[in-house]
């Protein structure tokens, strides 16, 4: 994944460079874009037996892992804004409460684009007895496991590596707080 443009999208000149994966630069005409990160959010959720939900991809990257409700955030929207509209897209439930828990940066690998991303966890409580939908072409269905200890967290086939220090910092805040 070399994040390379063949063509300077300003000139046309083919005279462009990756820099560092931070910036494409022409040296033709002084075009320069930088290769800024995304933004995405998570959403921890947990159910009254104690069970993390989480989702199977249903789509690459990662197709078939597990992932929590989430996604990219779109423009002129906040993070808990974003939480909200995934999670009511994703599994057809909105949230009653968000709580914000911690970012980790993570890479994203799409159709041989590498992006960096910036993923933030809340936690979120839904409404008792919500009723989950897949979202069709997203979603392959969901999954309600027990992740109580670190042993149970490396069982876990996730898509992302975030997901996995999110769960461990939840699970280390968890037992400081009790």
């Amino acid at each position: 994944m070399k994040n390379d443009f063949n063509f300077c999208p300003a000139c046309g000149g083919k005279n462009i460079q990756n820099v560092k994966m931070r910036k494409w630069l022409c040296q033709d005409c002084g075009f320069d874009l930088y290769n800024n990160v995304a933004s995405a959010v998570g959403l921890v959720i947990q159910n009254e037996d104690g069970k993390i939900l989480l989702e199977k991809r249903a789509k690459e990257p990662r197709k078939g892992f597990l992932a929590f409700p989430g996604g990219f955030v779109d423009p002129n929207e906040s993070a808990e804004e974003a939480c909200i509209r995934e999670c009511r897209e994703e599994i057809g439930v909105e949230p009653l409460s968000l709580k914000y828990i911690a970012s980790f940066p993570n890479t994203y690998d799409y159709k041989n684009i590498q992006y960096k991303t910036c993923d933030m966890f809340f936690e979120a409580v839904l409404p008792k007895g919500a009723k989950l939908h897949a979202q069709e072409g997203e979603v392959l269905g969901f999954e309600e496991v027990f992740v109580r200890n670190e042993e149970e967290l490396a069982a876990l086939p996730l898509a992302f590596e975030s997901a996995r220090k999110t769960l461990s910092l939840w699970l280390k805040n968890r037992a400081h707080s009790v």
